[in-house]
């Protein structure tokens, strides 16, 4: 199980680096990722919390763990922890880091306008200043004091972590400004000892013009708080959906108690509660409509703006809003079970993780600053060795050191992370952990389950064929009138649409369940009789048109049933899982990203091959039992990454297996809790949408990577002067701020990112794709020849000397008894047979299975 602490103290890469290698340490600790975005630390293991803080402590900086404040049992704790998460969100800094700058710029103005203004452009200065090198200098050395005290914290921060043998970012501006301010402070005692010695005002000319740093001494700590302040301001925008969803919780619910309507803190609702929502108020916790209903806007869930109608069994959320009617609901689920709740957990959870891209910038960051230290004194020395000054070798080291940015290494994937994340969570894409988000990106193979996912799950009518003479309402008025009371789920279907067309149920008289998949209705003095060909083929003849549209429904996946009144057939209905209206979209969109599309399905091959080559999938594999899902993703796995798509709870270890598991949110909560990826919406179009994001996220990380590795490869040999201009530190200070700005800046390029708009896809180069195409060309077309052989795989036998359905039954039996047939449709009013194969068998074995009977075959045709 994860858990999560609060960190404080730290302030760049090398600390979140340091933090996780003394927690990694602890014994008991499996897992351990540390955010410097939310100051937060993920742990996994069987450690002590008291070990675990107590190895942070060590390190030099503060722990505690997420909502150890809260009172636990007592009433409004959820609410209070959700407060107390939000408080720790909050953007202290940025105020702080403010407050340090305007301070630190009124000083720091004067300085400037001496060191530079009056140096080197001439502007004027009181007279007492005029050719008062000395008076001149110690102001400077004043000012840039003051300066540095304000930014204190920088050297506090920079050489305790040095003096713990971890040193960091603070560490670097620390020394750079410190050694520039020593030197300097030298140098003023020089200039004393020179006027001491009654030297000329020339020579204190040359050392006041060429050897003092103090403006580098304060410019520096300046400098890197507009970096910090800029840094905290972007890091803060990163965690605003997080933030909102946190905002949504609402904070109080209406129960009726005793006929009663009572407000109450929302924290006091309990299971089994009746609350009523009225039109423009929030809904308090997950419940059931008991009575009313309304519109419900739920975009701050699923980030879909058209209301849902709720009727009385519907289910509502937390934090969704009531848009018209008044409705009295149930209370399902309160407190940290309510769906917002799970989903701030998620996102919060995943902020919490890291993304196994980001190990790389940890390894280097760990290592980073020791490196730099290093190179500052080495390019120090180097110069001092080549004849130059000290003064010139100090500024030449200074520069490295004020130059060099582990930040923006530490931020390039986690500042990525985090708005990509957002971003999911405000469409309805929760990813779980940033290595959802960074996997979905690198998926070659998508599988999709059939039911549920491609389909709806639930039968409905696709077709009525009625016999000549019978409308279509007649149909579907007897048809409702006989289903009405079966309990069978193709039922329901015949149910559903007769509501559509607004039918009434008509009474009868007596209704029975026969065997062999029939139903029987006495109405209005009436027979009526329901079921399968087979079934109905014993009761009433079933005319060729008739028989012709049953063998094409099967073989398009559709389940036909047919219907008689009175020993004439009234007409057939097709029924059959529907396709989502989105489900042809999305795998079209799958293709265009260059992914491999697999349906799995435990239909027989006709059905699969059906419905997969309606909907475009590129392979379906059929017959696979629930338990069997997940030795195919296994399989799947040898050839690329896997994404799974499902819903069910047959679905659950096949989503656990792949590489990356996506659950329908409508799905049950087995399977969501299985899956990487929660699609609050339920459509197969955001499981595109949520590759996509992820693609964009990917691309954003490695270009902030690009752009922090380049950024040092590039200033640190130029900070050391090994090109022809010789980099003042003041420069360097200012380009270590850019950088972490502009890698949190590009971060923030993704809220602008359209993740539905598919016009711009691009498949990725796909070589899994492409080679499992090419292997199963030739197991498509054996599908396709053996689909155009299965029209004549059908054959029609005349068959004399049946006299009743115990004849019909009888031959019946025979033939199916055969390997290779898989259906036979008797009947001994028409004197025929019709077989169904999916293997050729010749007319020989046919013709013997029925004489064997004692009956007598005319002809096969």
């Amino acid at each position: 199980m994860l858990k999560q602490y609060v960190v404080t103290g730290m302030s760049c890469a090398a600390c979140q680096a340091r933090v996780e290698k003394a927690v990694a340490k602890v014994p008991g600790v499996e897992t351990v990722s540390v955010s410097l975005l939310t100051n937060s630390m993920g742990v996994t293991g069987t450690a002590r919390d008291a070990d675990i803080i107590d190895a942070v402590e060590r390190a030099g900086y503060g722990a505690r763990e997420k909502g150890a404040d809260r009172n636990p049992g007592g009433s409004g704790h959820y609410t209070a922890e959700l407060a107390a998460q939000e408080e720790a969100l909050k953007d202290r800094e940025t105020p702080k880091l403010k407050k340090r700058l305007i301070l630190s710029a009124v000083f720091l103005f004067v300085l400037m306008y001496i060191s530079m203004g009056h140096n080197m452009w001439g502007w004027p200065l009181p007279a007492y200043f005029v050719h008062n090198h000395l008076g001149l200098t110690l102001t400077q050395m004043i000012l840039a004091a003051i300066v540095m005290i304000i930014n204190h914290k920088f050297f506090t921060s920079g050489f305790s972590s040095l003096i713990h043998g971890a040193p960091n970012m603070d560490t670097l501006v620390a020394l750079g400004s410190s050694v520039s301010f020593a030197w300097s402070t030298f140098v003023f005692y020089e200039m004393c000892g020179m006027i001491a010695r009654g030297a000329a005002q020339m020579d204190l000319m040359d050392l006041y013009h060429g050897q003092l740093y103090f403006e580098s001494a304060a410019m520096i700590p300046a400098l890197i708080t507009i970096g910090k302040m800029l840094e905290a301001m972007s890091k803060g925008r990163t965690t605003n959906a997080l933030k909102r969803l946190m905002q949504l919780a609402p904070k109080t619910a209406v129960l009726v108690r005793d006929g009663l309507e009572v407000e109450v803190p929302v924290d006091e609702v309990r299971v089994g509660d009746i609350f009523v929502v009225r039109p423009g108020e929030n809904i308090p916790v997950d419940g059931e409509v008991t009575e009313g209903g309304s519109a419900v806007d739920e975009s701050a869930l699923t980030g879909e703006s058209i209301p849902v109608d709720k009727q009385v069994g519907d289910h509502v959320s937390a934090a969704t809003i009531n848009q018209s009617g008044f409705i009295k609901c149930r209370a399902e689920r309160v407190g940290e079970d309510t769906t917002l709740a799970q989903i701030i957990h998620m996102v919060s959870d995943a902020a919490a993780t890291k993304a196994p891209i980001a190990r790389i910038a940890d390894r280097v960051s760990g290592i980073f600053v020791p490196a730099v230290i290093g190179i500052a004194v080495i390019v120090t020395a180097g110069w001092l060795i080549a004849g130059q000054t000290l003064s010139f070798a100090l500024a030449r080291g200074i520069s490295v050191l004020v130059i060099s940015c582990p930040c923006a290494l530490g931020l390039a994937t986690p500042v990525a992370i985090m708005v990509g994340n957002g971003m999911g969570a405000k469409n309805g894409i929760l990813f779980k952990t940033s290595e959802a988000l960074e996997n979905a990106g690198r998926t070659q193979i998508i599988v999709l389950d059939k039911t549920g996912t491609i389909t709806s799950g639930r039968p409905e009518v696709t077709d009525l064929f009625p016999v000549q003479g019978i409308t279509e309402q007649e149909l579907l008025q007897k048809a409702y009138t006989i289903e009405q009371r079966s309990e069978h789920p193709l039922a329901a279907a015949i149910v559903a649409e007769a509501k559509k067309w607004s039918l009434t149920d008509e009474p009868v008289d007596h209704f029975e369940a026969l065997p062999g998949n029939g139903l029987k209705a006495e109405c209005k003095g009436h027979t009526l009789h329901g079921g399968s060909g087979s079934f109905i083929r014993t009761r009433a003849d079933v005319p060729k048109e008739t028989a012709d549209r049953e063998i094409a429904c099967a073989k398009q996946g559709k389940t036909p049933l047919f219907f008689e009144e009175d020993g004439k057939l009234i007409g057939m209905i097709a029924v059959a899982d529907a396709i989502k209206s989105d489900s042809t979209e999305a795998i079209s969109q799958f293709k265009n990203m260059g992914l491999h599309v697999v349906m799995l399905t435990g239909d027989n091959e006709r059905t699969a091959r059906a419905i997969g080559e309606r909907v475009g999938v590129d392979e379906w594999v059929a017959g696979v039992l629930p338990d069997e899902k997940e030795a195919v993703i296994r399989s799947l796995e040898e050839s690329g990454k896997v994404a799974m798509v499902g819903d069910g709870i047959n679905d659950a270890p096949a989503l656990t297996r792949a590489d990356t598991g996506i659950a329908i949110g409508a799905g049950t909560d087995v399977a969501i809790d299985s899956a990487d990826i929660v699609l609050m919406n339920s459509t197969l179009t955001d499981a595109a949408a949520a590759i996509r994001l992820s693609r964009a996220t990917l691309r954003d990380i490695h270009q902030n990577l690009f752009w922090a590795f380049f950024y040092n490869v590039i200033c640190i040999p130029l900070a050391a002067g090994l090109f022809a201009w010789k980099m003042n530190p003041m420069i360097g200070a200012a380009a270590m701020s850019l950088s972490s700005f502009t890698v949190c800046m590009n971060a923030l390029r993704l809220n602008l990112f359209k993740m539905h708009d598919a016009s711009h896809d691009k498949p990725v180069h796909n070589p899994v794709a492409e080679r499992m195409l090419s292997e199963h060309k030739d197991k498509t077309d054996q599908h396709t020849k053996q689909h155009e052989e299965e029209i004549d795989m059908t054959k029609t036998m005349k068959i004399e000397g049946m006299m009743c359905p115990h004849c019909e039954a009888r031959v019946k039996k025979a033939l199916e008894e055969l390997d290779g047939v898989t259906e036979a449709i008797v009947s001994h009013k028409q004197d025929q047979a019709i077989v169904s194969m999916d293997m050729e068998l010749s007319d020989d074995i046919l013709k013997k299975a029925v004489e064997d009977q004692d009956y007598t075959v005319v002809s096969i045709s």
